[in-house]
Parts: structure tokens; C-alpha cells; sequence
């Protein structure tokens, strides 16, 4: 380390919440896998392109005022 980083080297840092989540990791070691576990259950799955177009492609345009009948 050159001697200008070292002049405004701060102290080790760690704030309250960096904290917080180091002990809650340490307590419970299986936190991440059950983080990654849980992902995969609701956000990581293949998209359908076809089955997405025809839902798309099935759309009926909404009307400027939803609640206006088909009368006169």
C-alpha cells in the first residue's frame, strides 16, 4: 500500500447492520442455502415464450372508461 492510501486509511468498519447479518450468518449457517433454496422456488423458473406470446397476443383492449355500458 502506497503511503497516500495509507494517510486516509479509515479503521475497519463495520456498521450496525454489517454486523447484525455477520452474527445471524454465524448463528445459523444454513440461512444462505435456505435463501437460495426458497429463490428457486419463487423466482428462477423457465419462461414459456410461446404459451407468453398467446397470452399476449389474447388481450382485449380496455376501454377509456371501464364502467360505461354498450347503450346508445
Amino acid at each position: 500500500m502506497s503511503i497516500f492510501l495509507r494517510i486516509f486509511r479509515r479503521p475497519d468498519y463495520n456498521s450496525e447492520v454489517t454486523q447484525f447479518i455477520e452474527g445471524l450468518k454465524t448463528a445459523k449457517p444454513s440461512l444462505e442455502a435456505e435463501q437460495r433454496a426458497s429463490r428457486a422456488i419463487w423466482w428462477d423458473k423457465l419462461v414459456d415464450r410461446e404459451a407468453w406470446r398467446e397470452w399476449r397476443s389474447a388481450r382485449v383492449p380496455q376501454k377509456p372508461y371501464v364502467y360505461q355500458t354498450e347503450g346508445k
